[in-house]
């Protein structure tokens, strides 16, 4: 009765939109434990990346190498936060005012290291764009824990004062 009475008034085409609106959405969410396990995974398979290339560089195998997987596992362990929070919002937490500078340094520092050991085949100039790539890793995931930032701050001060 209350499926013809919505015909009647005209509100059952809305509703069939909003309901297949609210389909496609209930498909595309994720459980939280898969959530978790989509993080984990990811996390685990850019550590292993980070290792791989580590491992690389002990074989010589080359800096280069060494820079493409340490590149690559960093990347794939900040995608996996977009597990977490899901892509839409962590994009937007990390383009927030208080980590949009590290954000930048993150990527500018991750394309860099990728010029400089793929293009201009630099091991030197690699290796310094790798320090600062994990500086600024460093930097942007302290951004999301309360106040630490700050303690890092106070503490090189104490050691260089």
């Amino acid at each position: 009765m209350e499926k013809l009475r919505r015909a009647l008034n005209g509100n059952e085409r809305c509703d069939e939109e909003s309901g297949i609106i609210t389909q496609v959405m209930d498909q595309t969410t994720l459980s939280w434990s898969t959530r978790i396990k989509g993080f984990a995974i990811c996390f685990i398979v850019g550590i292993l990346c980070s290792f791989l290339g580590s491992f690389a560089l002990f074989l010589q195998k080359g800096l280069a190498v060494f820079a493409v997987f340490y590149t690559l596992g960093n990347i794939i362990s900040l995608a996996s936060t977009c597990f977490l929070m899901g892509p839409f919002h962590q994009f937007k937490k990390m383009f927030a005012s208080t980590r949009i500078i590290a954000t930048i340094l993150v990527f500018v520092s991750i394309i860099l290291t990728l010029f400089a050991a793929l293009h201009l085949h630099n091991p030197g100039l690699a290796l310094l764009f790798i320090i600062i790539q994990s500086l600024a890793m460093t930097w942007y995931s302290l951004s999301y824990i309360p106040y630490a930032r700050d303690a890092v701050k106070k503490t090189v001060e104490a050691c260089i004062t």
